[in-house]
């Protein structure tokens, strides 16, 4: 005969009844120990995941233009030992319940959209973005990709690309001879060609804001591709009225990643997988101590 045993599997499990097991009660200590195991070491696992989100944190410290990420958890399914809101008598009912949960797990890896710290480097082709919003480069796949890092060079034509040699969107040339080049604030680049006294403008650059740039897809070379969760991008003149910010010349932005925050969150990670683990240990020995009474 089977009988349903809330107490140990909620409502979707059966197990023999006391009858037909002689050891029930020892049983069921076995199953809340293992039930223990599988528990902290679903917060070792997710604190190993956590320690590699720091690792890669502190390894991109002096990477321009890197996002940080924060790791994010949520708690896993609950079993219902006791129903909250379950009829206690004819009359009243259970008034909070009893629920043992089992675990936690990584949910989602957060991008901290901090600006990072400014450095002055004097090259005409660094560039910065003073607030929020992307440089757009073209990939070879045709694909549009958006990135922070404002370290831009010249190819063979004179087309303004990125450390890859990925083009800017739209597309800036800038001619042979040209002795020095301008980027403004709103974008608009001007260069000056040996013999001409007049400056001449180029092209201008845009900038691309997201309604949320923490759902842009990490593609690494400081690149980050649209996605559903990101929405489509908004182009628009820097400095402009959708809110996007102003370009500054001759400095790049760093990683905004914070080293004494990160080696705070390690200590956090070390001694969160450290309290996992001695709850792994506590949990063997009763077990073991379990195991031992039917000798």
């Amino acid at each position: 005969m089977f009988t349903r045993r809330p107490e140990i599997f909620g409502d979707e499990k059966a197990v023999a009844s006391d009858d037909n097991i002689g050891d029930d009660g020892q049983s069921k200590e076995r199953k809340r120990m293992i039930r223990a195991l599988y528990t902290a070491a679903s917060g070792m696992t997710a604190q190993e995941l956590n320690l590699d989100n720091i690792a890669n944190n502190l390894a991109n410290s002096s990477t321009a233009g890197f996002r940080s990420r924060r790791l994010q958890f949520e708690d896993l399914i609950y079993q219902n030992l006791i129903m909250p809101g379950a009829a206690a008598t004819q009359q009243t009912t259970v008034v909070a319940g009893l629920q043992v949960g089992l675990g936690t797990r990584s949910a989602a890896s957060e991008v901290i959209q901090l600006q990072g710290d400014f450095s002055q480097t004097g090259n005409p082709l660094d560039l910065t973005i003073q607030g929020q919003g992307f440089f757009q480069v073209l990939l070879p796949s045709g694909e549009t990709a958006y990135t922070r890092a404002g370290s831009f060079h010249t190819d063979q034509s004179g087309n303004l690309v990125d450390q890859d040699g990925d083009p800017v969107q739209p597309g800036i040339a800038i001619p042979t001879g040209a002795t020095s080049v301008t980027v403004g604030s709103d974008g608009t680049v001007s260069v000056t060609v040996a013999g001409q006294t007049a400056a001449q403008q180029v092209g201008s650059l845009q900038l691309a804001l997201f309604n949320n740039p923490g759902g842009l897809n990490s593609t690494g070379s400081n690149l980050f591709l649209q996605t559903t969760a990101s929405g489509a991008p908004v182009v628009g003149t820097p400095g402009g009225t959708e809110g996007l910010g102003s370009i500054v010349q001759g400095m790049l932005e760093q990683s905004n990643v914070s080293v004494v925050n990160e080696f705070v969150n390690m200590i956090v990670a070390q001694r969160s997988y450290e309290a996992s683990s001695r709850v792994v240990n506590a949990a063997d020995q009763m077990l073991q101590t379990i195991n031992n009474l039917g000798r």
